[in-house]
């Protein structure tokens, strides 16, 4: 009895875990970036974001004062400073005179530079330079540090990130392109399902043998051609031809989406509709609509995301001008202008997922609804 047709299967157990792996397998990197997001640049170079709540330790490189802030007492020439920078805190445990030896020296003894100098490092950060000359130079002594630091986040990078990167023009940006491209191809698409799944016309099955033949076509061989055509009709470069390029390319998807669902409802609706003296317009309006809501939902996610997330499109359509740009867009521009600077990167790298999250989660429910509409009767 256990292998009937409804039985319950003893691998249960198994696939529960298999999507609970899964589960997990997604959501831990976008945790990962949100912790590092909120964490300072030394701390992401020197750990990883697992480590965040609990103290670091790592050997950082810090430059004296100048040589013209040296002090002379009696015999010896002295500079004296701290460590660590204004409003930062620590424990400094070793330092040293070179990048082999970073740690050679216990925190509170004296070493020696290659130039002579001699050096000490206390463990509040402070650090005394003594020579028996006059400093040369015009650069302050560089040495190394251990430092043990407490967890410390801030939420600086995104007042960074959205006032002074720019991000917060692409994120308006973005949005403009993404809520139009999606709801347009969603309304075009609407009609054009309803008529190939109860509209008799000649050419139907042909029309929709091109509308599945488009699904395979790769969208870079029409950027160009496309391009041309909004040229020539004078929206080219601007937010109607973006919009018109994402709903082009997100049709055959859309409509054959929808198709398949509106095939698969009950043909008694319709018939009793009919009957009534329903219209065509009506029966679509009132009943097809409404019972079609999960394949509308599900390909809009589909929709938002391709083009929240889109780069090509948006720069052959759109433009790459500072103030055209979308947050993919932007997000490029930092990593080539600010590669180092990975605690920026992660915050706008949340930031552009953070949208489509939430319209994810939000509409979830509709996604399997939608795929599996039409594959069973």
């Amino acid at each position: 009895m256990d292998n009937i047709v409804g039985g319950k299967s003893s691998l249960t157990w198994a696939v529960n875990l298999a999507a609970a792996f899964l589960v997990l397998l997604w959501t831990i990197p976008t945790f990962g970036l949100l912790v590092s997001s909120f964490r300072e640049k030394d701390q992401i170079i020197s750990s990883g974001w697992w480590q965040s709540m609990f103290p670091q330790e790592a050997a950082v490189q810090v430059r004296g004062a100048a040589p013209d802030t040296a002090v002379q007492e009696g015999a010896l020439f002295v500079i004296t400073g701290n460590a660590f920078e204004e409003g930062q805190a620590g424990t400094i445990s070793a330092f040293g005179v070179t990048s082999r030896e970073p740690a050679a020296v216990v925190a509170g003894e004296t070493a020696t530079t290659p130039e002579g100098y001699r050096i000490t490092v206390n463990a509040d950060g402070t650090y005394r330079i003594e020579s028996d000359v006059p400093f040369e130079g015009t650069r302050g002594e560089r040495f190394f540090v251990t430092t043990t630091q407490p967890p410390s986040f801030t939420t600086e990078n995104y007042g960074t990130v959205l006032t002074g990167e720019g991000l917060a023009r692409g994120f308006f940006n973005t949005m403009t392109v993404s809520i139009p491209a999606t709801i347009i191809p969603i309304l075009i698409a609407a009609f054009a399902a309803y008529a190939l799944a109860w509209m008799e016309f000649p050419g139907r099955a042909l029309l929709l043998a091109c509308v599945v033949g488009m699904l395979v076509v790769p969208l870079q061989l029409a950027l160009i051609p496309l391009l041309q055509l909004h040229l020539w009709a004078g929206i080219g470069k601007s937010y109607l031809g973006v919009w018109l390029a994402h709903s082009a390319f997100g049709l055959p998807l859309a409509i054959y989406l929808l198709r398949n669902y509106m095939a698969g409802l009950p043909r008694e609706i319709i018939e009793s509709a009919r009957v009534d003296g329903a219209t065509d317009f009506q029966i679509f309006l009132k009943i097809i609509l409404p019972l079609s809501f999960p394949a509308l939902a599900s390909f809009a996610i589909f929709q938002f995301l391709w083009t929240w997330n889109d780069l090509l499109v948006a720069l052959v359509f759109l433009g790459a001008t500072q103030d055209q740009l979308v947050m993919t867009g932007q997000l490029k521009e930092l990593m080539g202008s600010r590669g180092g600077d990975w605690e920026l990167l992660a915050t706008s790298a949340f930031i552009s997922i953070a949208v489509p999250l939430v319209v994810f989660f939000a509409m979830q429910k509709y996604l399997v609804r939608g795929l599996l509409s039409g594959s069973v009767k």
